[in-house]
């Protein structure tokens, strides 16, 4: 046996490293069935939006067609970890249509063996194994699904508990003995893991026949044994044919056992060996060979239930003391583990799923209640912390809430599914907490969760990778930068739409307005006419020119509708300095322009198409007789939707300078009261930036003016483009004296496309990656 020869609560102590003890680096693997909205097993294939089953390293089939499965990157934090997933359960969840996912490791309505359908991996390998594990298990079994939790201590720390310790092994011989040594542990303790997680007290009468024909009939539909908290661990579970045992006391032994149990066929291959903890190496590959000569790299745990209580099938909290267990599991005593210890850890957990924490099992030669046990654990738990982490309440706290669950098992998570499917059904509970989260996902679709901080379009965009497979990291967080990799394909991403695809020189193009509207006109694209000044006062020298026409003032160069002003009624000299002023505080150049008659429609072009087209109402709100505009606008505000930064799909609405002026020319003010009804603008200008609602208009333009939008890109050379017209009569066909291009934009906000106002999600973030992709072949 490998084991530590040093006191390691006093190293970590003497060496101040506390804190990067609680370091580390995590993983998650979720697999949830697919359902119809009856609580059936999905029979659908796996869906064509996630790409190939194998090379998508996030989104998955597990065994059955009908089984997602969700995995995270390596993260340094449990947040980051958790975050990550809830945005897998979200990607997923908004691509199935007509379908949920099952939040229970046991599964749904199940039809019969046969016709459950076995994943088509297309890899006669892979095909193989699945269809023998079929023969071996059942499919049904095989369909109870959980969640695999893969941690590694930091490495700095390992290293410098390596030096403490003084060894004369090599560094590779002491982790590996770590994490032996906490494999060891887990496996003996894992009974009170599975006790304070399990969350599968019920199934349904589909499941296993021997299994329902030996258990309790809740209902008609639903069964369940008296003290069982988790099918998936018990006999009836997700386990080996038969037991078996492999040495834990070295590499060596652990890799030797494993391959001799794949030589007596008693696994078919070494991914058969369900044990609820598995060694790992750092590759990929994962085999045997480069355990050996690697090492350890990191531990999985994988007798995590699925909890129907909470979206992302286990809580943070959960999560927490998980990797406080791994702690303690790592800091206490080392013992020995042969096979008879095995055995009598296995018969720990069948005495739980029988008897509950009344039952009694072996410790040290003596028999104990479990929950005596349980609370012993936990009290030395909690030494270990006043010892390691004093000032830490946090990890005091979680340990008083699970000492809690101890003291009353009515407050444990599958007392409390089985309470709740008591004043159901099993199929109702379970469809209805489906039908919930689903809604949540589609509710916050906009959201990469754990990425709010980024720009809407940006987290768009890497939800889109993320969803097809496509490898993404984060350069400038701060900037938006990231870079995009699909095998040796990497593209260089800023903001969503600034990439390889779009030139500098067409970047200032469309920056500078003077310069797009020669451009356009030079393609006899119609444009507005107006005037470029240079200088505040030979602006005011022209007001005369001006005062009685319609205009737009604004900066050369600006995007979101930054110092624009747009004058359609008469207006004072004062009103035309200030609208000067601020145009003048984006650009030394300011252009005043003729307004254009008609509506403003933003035609978002990718490439050769018009991906999508938006009428954009100016900020505004609706009078009811009683609030002010003022609180108007504080109202609709509330609109979960609208929120600041662009990581919403619309902004909020201001009462700034700007809003005020537009007001004034209206002859209002905040404090005014509009009748019931009456439609009230802030903004003359349309921009969403400011406060606007975006309505989807993509299928009611003629193709004619979506032909004049790809026309300007064009002039541009623009691969992604925004562009602004004004059109009279949308009812008619494009002529010389109907329509006008505004503006053309670089940069264009997808997420205004993707969850418009009002409309279809024109789906713009999957365009980009059409685009960026398709010319070259995925290695």
């Amino acid at each position: 046996m490998v084991s530590v020869k040093l006191n390691l609560t006093n190293s970590i102590i003497d060496n101040n490293l506390s804190e990067e003890l609680f370091m580390g680096k995590f993983g998650l693997e979720k697999e949830n069935t697919r359902v119809d909205k009856e609580g059936n097993l999905a029979l659908t294939p796996h869906p064509k939006a996630f790409g190939d089953k194998i090379d998508n390293p996030y989104i998955k089939t597990d065994f059955s067609e009908s089984q997602v499965e969700m995995i995270t990157p390596v993260f340094h934090s449990i947040e980051e970890t958790y975050h990550f997933l809830e945005a897998l359960q979200d990607i997923v969840m908004q691509e199935l249509t007509g379908e949920y996912l099952w939040p229970s490791s046991n599964p749904p309505a199940l039809p019969r063996e046969e016709d459950i359908p076995i994943a088509r991996m297309n890899d006669p390998m892979e095909d193989s194994y699945r269809h023998e594990l079929a023969q071996k298990y059942g499919r049904k079994k095989q369909l109870l699904s959980g969640i695999h939790y893969n941690f590694s201590f930091n490495e700095d720390f390992l290293k410098k508990l390596y030096v403490a310790a003084k060894s004369k092994d090599g560094y590779k011989h002491f982790k590996d003995g770590l994490y032996l040594k906490v494999a060891r542990n887990i496996l003996k303790y894992r009974w009170l893991l599975i006790y304070l997680t399990g969350a599968s007290p019920v199934f349904n009468k589909s499941y296993i026949e021997q299994c329902v024909a030996l258990s309790n009939q809740l209902d008609k539909e639903s069964y369940y044994f008296p003290n069982m908290n988790s099918l998936r661990n018990s006999v009836c579970g997700y386990r080996n044919e038969k037991p078996l045992y492999v040495s834990f006391d070295s590499t060596e032994e652990y890799v030797q056992d494993l391959r001799n149990l794949v030589l007596s066929k008693d696994l078919l291959s070494v991914k058969e060996f369900y044990s609820p903890i598995r060694m790992k190496p750092a590759k990929s590959e994962n085999t045997l060979q480069e355990l050996l000569e690697i090492g350890i790299a990191y531990v999985e745990l994988r007798m995590f239930d699925l909890n129907p209580l909470y979206k992302n099938g286990i809580s943070l909290q959960t999560l927490q003391f998980i990797h406080l267990f791994l702690i303690y599991m790592l800091l206490r005593d080392d013992e020995p583990f042969t096979k008879e210890e095995q055995q009598q850890a296995n018969v720990n957990v069948d005495t739980l799923m029988m008897e509950g924490l009344q039952g009694r099992i072996y410790d040290r030669g003596t028999v104990v209640s479990m929950e005596n046990k349980a609370m012993a654990i936990l009290d030395e738990m909690h030494e270990m912390l006043k010892l390691i982490k004093p000032d830490n309440q946090q990890w005091l706290d979680l340990l008083e809430h699970e000492k809690r669950i101890i003291v009353n098992p009515a407050l444990s998570h599958a007392s409390i599914i089985k309470s709740e499917i008591q004043g159901s059904s099993y199929l109702r509970y379970h469809l209805n907490k489906a039908e919930q989260y689903a809604t949540n996902s589609l509710e916050t679709g906009y959201r990469f969760a754990g990425y709010e901080d980024l720009e809407l379009s940006t987290q768009l965009l890497l939800k889109a990778a993320v969803k097809r497979g496509i490898r993404f990291e984060l350069i400038d967080r701060d900037d938006n930068f990231v870079v995009l990799q699909k095998g040796e394909h990497k593209e260089y991403v800023k903001q969503a739409t600034k990439t390889s695809l779009d030139s500098y020189s067409t970047v200032l193009i469309m920056e500078n307005k003077i310069v797009t509207k020669e451009v356009l006109k030079q393609r006899g694209i119609r444009v507005p006419g107006g005037k470029v000044y240079r200088n505040l006062q030979d602006a005011m020298l022209d007001y005369g020119v001006h005062q009685d026409r319609k205009v737009v003032i604004k900066p050369k160069s600006t995007n979101f509708g930054l110092g624009i002003t747009i004058f359609t009624n008469s207006f004072t000299k004062d009103d035309y300095k200030q609208a000067f002023d601020m145009a003048f505080e984006h650009d030394r150049s300011v252009l005043l322009e003729e307004f254009i008659t008609g509506k403003e429609y933003r035609f978002l072009v990718m490439g050769d198409e018009v991906v999508g087209i938006l009428h954009r109402v100016p900020a505004n709100v609706v009078g009811d007789g009683v609030q002010t505009i003022e609180q108007l606008i504080h109202e609709k505000n509330k609109n979960p939707l609208r929120g600041e930064g662009y990581r919403t799909p619309l902004e909020r609405i201001k009462l700034g300078e700007a809003e005020k002026m537009f007001l004034k020319i209206q002859d209002k003010h905040p404090s005014d009261i509009p009748t019931l009804g009456e439609v009230v603008y802030l903004r003359e200008n349309s921009n969403i930036s400011t406060g606007g609602d975006s309505i989807d208009f993509t299928d009611e333009i003629p193709i004619s003016y979506k032909q004049i939008a790809i026309q300007s890109a064009k002039a541009a050379g623009a691969t992604f483009c925004g562009v602004d017209m004004m059109i009279n009569d949308i009812n008619e066909e494009a002529t010389d004296q109907n329509y006008s291009i505004i503006e053309i934009n670089f940069n264009p906000a997808i997420h205004i496309h993707c969850y418009p106002y009002r409309g279809m999600n024109r789906k713009a973030d999957d365009k980009i990656l059409d685009l960026l992709f398709a010319a070259k072949s995925f290695v």
